[in-house]
Parts: structure tokens; C-alpha cells; sequence
């Protein structure tokens, strides 16, 4: 019996950060939108229509005016409705499929291999998350993940005729794909490679596909060579497994405004704690050791330059956040030093381990499984009313060094005060 041969789809969002800001805001299904970085400092995410005007990264305070020109809407960034908006889209991928990838917040590939009707599966995937989510998703479809990629590339590109469904699993369908994208277009073809792709004369996908690979191998690297196996049909990539636990955990942040005294520092570390220890909770890992820093602004030369850090061991492994920020914030009084505007703190969990993975000595203290009981609760409260629901005492509701974003939308699906309205008349 032959191995049957393997088929992947790419599902990628649609301008996502955009798309998350216009499920809630009808009014604006036509107008085009911008959405900026921490700080509401430049532009990270346009939607199509606004893409003429604008270009990834420019400064918000010099783009103002454009904006205003172009009849175009800013947003301040919102992670939390991204993210949750990113795990239904996901949620719904995973139902429809046998395996799934997500590769990123707005991208997950899926393993087709042995499923018959693909453009109808394709169609399928795509009206089913518009319906749930009110996501737009493009969809592609081939035997690699590069080809998978180019194909939602095309969908995407071609959007009116395509219906944002390729499937080019069909040999005929993939080579005009293939003649029809610049090498640019083509997954881990960079500025600099596309150069020097150039100048060997490869100027298509096509021709990156009909290049000997053992020559692109010795003149650039094993994974030109493997991207260009897998744009002539070859399958060189498999669906990655779920990611181990991470071994470090970081949460850094700027404050909205430049900080002078120690108390609202230690008040933005408790509550960049919160948060690392919940990310610490949910790969069910203990913390070893802790590692603070605070620095001032590094670029105004008008400004008294500053920055510190300490490593700090815990008692004992640890997963709760009271013990966690306790250490944290102590932290803080052995490296502020006061007469410094401070722009900056970083948090980070190091030496993480799994419960079982550290061995205890006999009169070593562990942790009480009362910390371990509340961490659990509030977990499930959090879960359940939304983040910060329940929370340390020692972290404020609304502090006013928190990042400025004066342009966000309100959480819609992850706080019950903020939930969507519709007035009926």
C-alpha cells in the first residue's frame, strides 16, 4: 500500500489586528484603519485599504495629518481582544481538522493529508470562521507548507477571483502560481536574499523551484535549499509539535509617562508579575529565581542616563504570584536610585522547572499546597470573569504610568463591563 502523499493548508487571517477592531465596529467595515504599537508609538498593523497610504512602522505623531487626510482610524493597541479573538479562530481550526500548527497569532497550518473535496474543506474552514468570529481568512492548499504558504499568498492577492480559497495541489494550477510570484512573495525570502537571488538570475518562484538545490545549499544555506525542495513539490517540513515549556519567562514594559519615585515603579512590577506568573501557571512550571531591572530613556541626550538589574533566588520553586512579587519588588530598593526619570522596568522568570524535575532535600522548604489551592482559584476566577479579576492587592486598577493608548477599543470579549451593546429601537 503506497504512503499517501502529504497535504497541508495555511489559514492566515486577514489584516488580523484590523479585522479583530472591525467585528465590533460595523460603521467602520468600509473605512480604512491603522492600529499602533505600546505607547501608541508607530504603526504595526494596516488594513488593506489603508496599506496605499501608510507604511509599516512610521511614527504616529508625524503620519497625523495623513490619517486625517485619508479619512483613516487609528486604534491604540489591544492584545487582550486580539489574543482572545486568535484562540476562537484557532479553536474553530482545530475542530474542522485532524492536526493543526499555529504558527502564529493570525496563522495555523493544518495537516490534509488523506481528506478528499479540499477546495469545498477550504470554503468550508473560511465561511465557518467568518460566521463565528467575523474574521476574513484566506486559505491555501498544497502538498508543502511553502507551497501552502505561496497558495494563501495568492488567495489573498487574487481575493475577487479566488473567492480567498487556492488549492494548488493540482500541478498545473501550482506552476502558474509559481510563474506568477516574484521570489520576494516566497516564505524566508528576505530584502537581502531576494539581491542575491537576482543576481543568479532567479527572479520567480519558478525559477527558485527549477534551481539545483545542492548549489543554493553551498552558496547560502540549508534552508534556501530546503524552501526551494518544497517549492518543486518536495515535502521538507512537517507540522511542528505543541513548544516545550519555555525556560524563561519576560515581561517588559514602557510606562506611559517617565516615572521619578520608587512607589509607582514597585507597582508596575507587581503587576507585570501578575501577569508572568500566569503565564508561569499555564505551562504548569515553578520559578527558581527572579530577575528585575529598571532603566531610563536611553536616546534623549538631554537625559541623565540610568540602568540596573538583579538576580534574586526564591526559597524554593514557586508558582505563586504574592511570593513572586514579593521578591520582585524588594528587588526593587537595592537598584533605584532616586534623581533619574525611569522609562522602562523588565521582569523576568528564570530557572523554570517542572513540578518533579527538582530534586528537594529532606528539610528543604517547598511550597504549601494552600498557595498552590488559592493560585488555582484565582486562576479559574480570572479565567472565568476575565484577567485582573482577582489580582494583588498590590496592583492598581487604573495607574497613571500604565502605556498610553488613547485610541484603544474596549475589551469586548474578555470584560463583562465592556461587553458589545446593540440598542434596538
Amino acid at each position: 500500500m503506497s504512503k499517501q502523499r502529504p497535504t497541508f493548508a495555511l489559514v492566515d487571517c486577514n489584516s488580523f489586528y484590523a479585522s479583530c477592531e472591525r467585528v465590533f465596529r460595523p460603521d467602520l467595515a468600509k473605512v480604512p484603519i491603522v492600529v499602533l504599537s505600546n505607547n501608541d508609538g508607530c504603526v504595526i498593523a494596516r488594513s488593506y485599504d489603508a496599506k496605499p497610504f501608510i507604511k509599516m512602522g512610521e511614527p504616529y505623531f508625524q503620519i497625523k495629518h495623513k490619517l486625517k487626510q485619508h479619512g483613516i482610524v487609528p486604534f491604540s493597541s489591544n492584545y487582550a481582544l486580539y489574543g482572545d479573538m486568535s484562540e476562537r479562530v484557532m479553536s474553530l481550526i482545530e475542530a474542522m481538522v485532524p492536526a493543526v500548527e499555529v504558527y502564529s497569532i493570525d496563522e495555523a497550518f493544518a495537516d490534509l493529508t488523506g481528506i478528499g473535496e479540499l477546495d469545498a474543506l477550504g470554503r468550508q474552514i473560511r465561511a465557518q470562521v467568518l460566521r463565528c468570529t467575523g474574521i476574513p481568512v484566506g486559505v491555501g492548499i498544497a502538498h508543502t507548507k511553502t507551497l501552502a504558504k505561496l497558495a494563501n499568498h495568492t488567495a489573498k492577492r487574487l481575493q475577487s477571483q479566488t473567492g480567498g480559497v487556492v488549492n494548488i495541489t493540482d500541478p498545473v494550477k501550482r506552476d502558474w502560481v509559481l510563474r506568477n510570484t516574484d521570489v520576494a512573495e516566497v516564505w524566508g525570502v528576505g530584502r537581502k536574499m531576494k539581491l542575491h537571488l537576482d543576481a543568479m538570475g532567479i527572479k520567480s518562484a519558478m525559477d527558485l523551484a527549477k534551481a539545483d538545490p545542492w548549489t543554493l545549499r553551498k552558496k547560502f544555506s540549508i534552508v534556501i535549499e530546503k524552501t526551494a525542495r518544497e517549492l518543486g513539490g518536495t515535502p521538507c517540513l512537517e507540522l511542528e509539535e505543541p513548544d516545550p515549556p519555555k525556560q524563561e519567562i519576560c515581561c517588559s514594559r514602557m510606562f506611559g509617562e517617565r516615572l521619578t519615585e520608587l512607589p509607582p515603579i514597585k507597582e508596575a512590577v507587581a503587576t507585570y508579575m501578575m501577569r508572568a506568573a500566569e503565564k508561569l501557571r499555564a505551562q504548569n512550571s515553578l520559578c527558581k529565581k527572579v530577575r528585575v531591572s529598571i532603566r531610563t530613556g536611553m536616546f534623549n541626550p538631554e537625559e541623565a542616563r540610568y540602568a540596573n538589574g538583579v538576580v534574586v533566588d526564591m526559597p524554593y520553586p514557586t508558582d505563586d504570584v504574592r511570593l513572586l512579587t514579593q521578591v520582585a519588588v524588594g528587588a526593587l530598593d537595592r537598584i533605584f536610585r532616586p534623581g533619574f526619570k525611569y522609562s522602562k522596568a523588565e521582569l523576568m522568570l528564570l530557572s523554570l522547572c517542572q513540578p518533579g524535575e527538582y530534586t528537594d532535600d529532606l528539610f528543604a522548604t517547598s511550597q504549601p499546597m494552600e498557595a498552590t489551592r488559592v493560585m488555582t482559584v484565582m486562576d479559574e476566577i480570572n479565567e472565568r470573569w476575565g484577567r485582573g479579576t482577582m489580582r494583588s492587592a498590590s496592583v492598581p486598577s487604573n495607574p497613571l504610568w500604565a502605556m498610553r493608548r488613547e485610541m484603544m477599543s474596549r475589551s469586548y470579549t474578555t470584560k463583562l463591563d465592556q461587553l458589545w451593546t446593540v440598542m434596538c429601537n
